[in-house]
């Protein structure tokens, strides 16, 4: 069964067909259950290879309950996790984080999803007093909900500025390998060299089906989370499978060239749209999301064709996603299409 090609999310794109492979070989005989098995040891060996000797790394279902755990391991419930406004933790998983860590979020205004040490400072204030929450995380996500990506030096600078205060930092790196691939770096120097203390590292929206893991900066940050996983029901039995999809996702950098291929297909799409009259893009385009905003008028009958979200109902602004599965093709039909509903005529 097909279904329809769209720009909605790297969520809605395929396995990778290297992903596929890998569980297809880690489906045979039994093997120990909850990561106890040489699969999981392989990919925790690889990530320690990736991120340093140091590291310790847990794998999960979801990006949300990466988060969540990340967010459990570092902070108490009368303490406090500064995010942007737009983040995932904030806006888009259902009160999870405040829910299950007991912590309350304090959200920062931010035009381009991220957020400066300046800003962070508004909250540093009323630390030992019994009336006030406590701030305790700062939560960055790279690449932003908004296609932005923290330079090296940006994440370095935060995360200077917040160990200086005793905070700790966490990346959501849902989106790491495309920030990453943007800036031509590794994955460790994007996050854990340049002072994250837990990221949260995606592999749903780069090629796996299923399975996302969280890599702690050293063991002593990690020292509950094997509980902490377990009471969050993010521990899976058949850790396996998880595990051989990573291997496969660290395998001669194939979640580069997945992350670059995503890129590219952005870049193409803002190119093909960005001179189109009634199209206006609002963000720069450095990762695998384009934001633009439509007339009002012709955004459910373009949905209807190629689905998509929009992003902010009442700016008219909407968000297309690439991913490693995009094709050119589908760039040149949905622009075609989108010129189309605007009643462009090509010339």
């Amino acid at each position: 069964m097909s279904y329809i090609r769209g720009f909605a999310s790297d969520n809605n794109a395929s396995v990778h067909p290297a992903v596929m492979q890998a569980l297809a070989e880690a489906n045979t005989g039994h093997a120990v259950g909850y990561g106890d098995d040489t699969l999981t040891r392989k990919a925790q060996a690889m990530f320690k290879q990736e991120f340093g000797s140091q590291t310790e790394t847990f794998f999960v279902y979801n990006g949300t309950g990466a988060n969540v755990i990340a967010i459990q391991a570092l902070a108490q419930s009368f303490q406090a996790v500064i995010c942007a406004r737009t983040a995932h933790i904030n806006v888009d998983e259902c009160g999870a984080p405040e829910k299950l860590s007991g912590c309350k979020l304090l959200p920062i205004e931010s035009k381009d999803g991220k957020i400066t040490a300046a800003q962070i400072e508004q909250y540093m204030h009323g630390f030992g007093f019994e009336h006030h929450v406590q701030p305790r995380v700062v939560s960055i996500t790279q690449a932003t909900e908004l296609g932005t990506i923290y330079t090296i030096d940006e994440v370095k600078d935060i995360a200077d500025y917040v160990h200086q205060r005793g905070l700790y930092l966490h990346m959501d790196g849902a989106r790491i390998a495309n920030a990453a691939a943007a800036l031509n770096c590794s994955l460790a120097e994007t996050s854990i060299k340049a002072g994250v203390d837990v990221l949260s590292f995606g592999g749903t929206k780069n090629g796996l089906m299923f399975g996302e893991a969280v890599v702690f900066a050293n063991a002593d940050l990690a020292q509950h989370v094997k509980y902490i996983r377990k009471q969050s029901t993010q521990l899976h039995s058949k850790m396996r499978y998880i595990a051989a999809q990573f291997i496969a996702l660290l395998t001669n950098d194939l979640w580069k060239q997945n992350a670059l291929h995503a890129n590219s297909m952005a870049t193409l799409l803002a190119a093909k749209v960005q001179d189109i009259q009634g199209v206006e893009l609002t963000q720069a385009v450095v990762s695998n999301g384009v934001f633009a905003k439509l007339p009002r008028t012709i955004i459910e009958d373009l949905q209807s064709e190629f689905f998509f979200y929009v992003w902010d109902e009442q700016r008219d602004e909407v968000r297309w996603m690439t991913s490693f599965d995009t094709h050119e093709e589908d760039i040149e039909q949905f622009v075609q299409t989108l010129k189309n509903k605007l009643g462009i005529e090509e010339e």
